[in-house]
């Protein structure tokens, strides 16, 4: 029973509509018996600055950050830590004492979820597609372990080349069109790709990603973040031809316990957030 005394936690999106951010943290407070519930709360980039105070107000004790919200919402919080210092983005808010403090889980969380699958990171080469809050996350989670070079392909070339300024004094990363020729042609050298866009999600059925299979390193690994739905048309056409194919849920679940622990202190159950959103899915 939700009364006065429940913790509130939420998810700012916009849409919302793929999230399953409330199921598995719902399922997760609840094994624990610890009086918190989990709400979506879509929100319009143009009312994101009202959303952040109004959490306040409203004694919320967090929220989890998605798109399109996780690098504009750094201007609207008291704090940032280290963790979305490092990566230029926030997808977790903690409000303590009054104060909202911005954490980033995704970078870990993305890493842990693929060196599960076995998937080798140090010394090798990734392709990220993307440049977005999301696109800065893998990237610093890629860095810290090693990765050999990055190259990051968008739609945006600007937004593309700023991302790359970012990280260009730490770690290879070039940045390049994804239309662009070159760009696919460095396919052939790429051990991962990610894609960190929405494209694959049903709000963007009508939109492909432009990946040449004929010319991608046939061993490489190719990752979605996206996990709703989880078998992406990426991910149907990886399988298709050869690659291990890995979908979100696995990001999902690390990036949410890491931010289950930074509300509640007590360590993210994983096995029944998995256990969740295995069943409803």
């Amino acid at each position: 029973m939700i009364t006065s005394k429940t913790q509130k936690i939420g998810i700012l999106g916009w849409p919302l509509g793929h999230s399953l951010s409330p199921i598995m943290h719902n399922a997760a407070f609840k094994s624990l018996h610890l009086d918190y519930v989990y709400i979506p709360l879509p929100v319009h980039p143009e009312n994101l600055a009202q959303a952040v105070a109004g959490l306040k107000a409203m004694e919320f004790t967090g929220v989890n950050v998605t798109i399109p919200h996780k690098v504009e919402i750094m201007s609207y919080l008291d704090e940032i830590d280290f963790s979305a210092q490092l990566v230029g983005a926030v997808n977790t808010v903690v409000i303590k004492d009054g104060k909202s403090i911005g954490y980033n889980t995704d970078a870990q969380g993305f890493v842990q979820s693929i060196l599960s699958n076995g998937i080798k990171i140090t010394e090798q080469t990734a392709v990220i597609l993307g440049a977005g809050g999301a696109a800065r996350a893998v990237a610093c989670g890629l860095f810290q372990h090693g990765i050999k070079k990055i190259i990051i392909g968008a739609r945006n070339l600007e937004k593309a080349q700023q991302f790359v300024k970012l990280f260009s004094t730490n770690v290879d990363i070039q940045a390049y069109d994804w239309e662009d020729f070159g760009f696919q042609n460095l396919l052939q050298e790429c051990d991962i790709l990610i894609n960190s866009t929405p494209i694959g999600m049903p709000v963007h059925d009508t939109e492909v990603l432009p990946i040449p299979w004929e010319i991608l390193n046939p061993e490489a690994a190719v990752c979605d973040l996206i996990y709703n739905p989880s078998k992406t048309q990426l991910l149907l056409s990886a399988k298709k031809h050869g690659h291990i194919a890995i979908n979100g849920l696995g990001m999902l679940i690390e990036q949410g316990a890491l931010a289950f622990e930074l509300w509640t202190g007590e360590q993210g159950p994983r096995q029944i957030m998995s256990n969740a959103l295995t069943e409803y899915l």
